[in-house]
């Protein structure tokens, strides 16, 4: 995608964000919203940073959209997966050399200027050490932080209009939660130290295949890991049955793995950030959004699991509404326990569980129904969610997009018994 200046101030993201709800609105009128979709996806490329994030997110979690016009976003949006305005190559050499002390050239035995990688805050070149050896070097766009922190500052502007509805829904705090992951995220230090946490996690099973970190060659806005093979997300969906099971069952035992032996998750989701090879292996990218749960709120994530996974439904209710801090009775009990019932589903369904696409959006649409009752007052006095969950609440509606793109049928059960043996009173 040919590049444009990327615009990093408060007033011109905001502005370019308004062009695009001007757009919208008129090309509802003419009711042509492939043009919309495609319009927006154009923009949001250009705007990269927390604007493109969320376009990411329309392109594949259910439910975000309506469904009746889920095909043209989903074909348009599904663009900012794999590629957005890409820096020009002496950019992303100034960058380099601003971070490791040397041009491409001197560090690589061989560099490629044009990236095969493009998302919201950096780009991916290939590229070979000094001795050889095949390497993906991520470079963090220039301005990039500055526009994230225009991005994040008008979301604060945005909550505190909402006003007492915001405080009753906790959106500043919860602001601020999404402010201190994605800060974390433009330190591509911090997601090299996630990236090899989870790497040694996961060293005994070969079916999850985490990259190396090159430290050497790694800095604040520029990440190099060995190159890693397999094929996309897209190719993935088009392959056997049997392979797409094996899939689903590596990237389930991935999430729930570190979820549930070390409190630590990837909140990212993102179809992009996995290949897939035959044998059921998949590799895993991308570590810079990652959240690690307190001791407390990790054994009440297992008292929930562990009761799912044993058809135990009452004390999976009990331990979900402790772990929101939410009323153990009336309405607003018994549709909390409705929605958590609904998100374990595969858990304590005995047998096989096919995740399709209705089910996932079936969950996103429960959460924006509930806050809309809970914005009117409609559910009495609430404690609003701790701001500990937000990114939760990403990964899982974002999973289960995933995994129902997959179109499998799971034992998702058995997997889960598996899991939990070593935590077993």
């Amino acid at each position: 995608m040919k590049d444009k200046k990327l615009p990093v101030s408060r007033l011109g993201r905001l502005g370019r964000l308004a062009a695009i709800g001007a757009r919208a609105t008129t090309s509802k009128l003419l009711g042509n919203e492939k043009a919309l979709a495609e319009s927006a996806s154009d923009a949001l490329a250009n705007l990269r940073g927390l604007a493109m994030k969320l376009g990411q997110m329309a392109s594949y979690v259910d439910g975000a959209v309506p469904a009746e016009h889920r095909d043209a976003y989903e074909a348009a949006m599904s663009k900012l997966r794999a590629a957005a305005s890409s820096m020009p190559p002496e950019a992303a050499r100034r960058v380099i050399e601003e971070e490791l002390g040397a041009p491409p050239d001197e560090l690589f035995a061989v560099w490629e200027d044009r990236p095969f990688a493009s998302a919201s805050i950096g780009q991916v070149h290939r590229a070979a050490t000094r001795d050889g050896q095949p390497v993906a070097v991520k470079v963090q766009f220039e301005g990039i932080s500055r526009a994230v922190e225009s991005d994040l500052a008008n979301a604060s502007l945005l909550g505190s209009l909402l006003g007492p509805i915001g405080n009753r829904l906790g959106v500043r705090e919860q602001l601020a939660e999404v402010r201190a992951r994605f800060l974390e995220e433009l330190d591509y230090r911090h997601e090299a130290a996630r990236q090899m946490q989870f790497r040694e996690l996961f060293a005994a099973d070969d079916k999850v295949l985490i990259p190396e970190v090159l430290d050497e060659l790694s800095s604040r806005r520029v990440l190099t890991t060995v190159f890693a093979p397999g094929v996309g997300f897209e190719d993935a969906r088009a392959a056997s049955e049997e392979e797409r099971r094996r899939w689903a069952e590596t990237l389930w035992r991935f999430v729930f793995t570190s979820l549930l032996h070390k409190g630590l998750f990837n909140a990212d989701p993102h179809p992009g950030n996995y290949l897939f090879e035959a044998d059921g292996t998949v590799h895993f990218l991308d570590f810079g959004c990652t959240r690690v749960l307190s001791r407390d709120n990790l054994e009440l994530v297992r008292a929930c699991h562990r009761s799912a996974a044993h058809g135990d439904l009452d004390g999976l209710a009990e331990a979900a509404l402790t772990m929101f801090r939410m009323p153990k009775t009336g309405p607003v009990a018994s549709i909390a326990r409705a929605y958590v019932e609904a998100c374990f589903t595969p858990i304590w369904t005995a047998g096989p569980y096919h995740i399709n696409r209705d089910y996932a959006a079936s969950l996103l649409h429960a959460i924006r129904d509930n806050a809309m009752l809970a914005a009117r007052g409609k559910l009495g006095e609430l404690e609003p969610m701790p701001p500990d969950w937000v990114f939760f609440n990403r990964l899982q509606l974002g999973f289960y997009s995933v995994l129902a793109r997959l179109d499998v049928a799971v034992d998702y059960n058995a997997i889960e018994r598996h899991l939990l043996t070593f935590h077993e009173p």
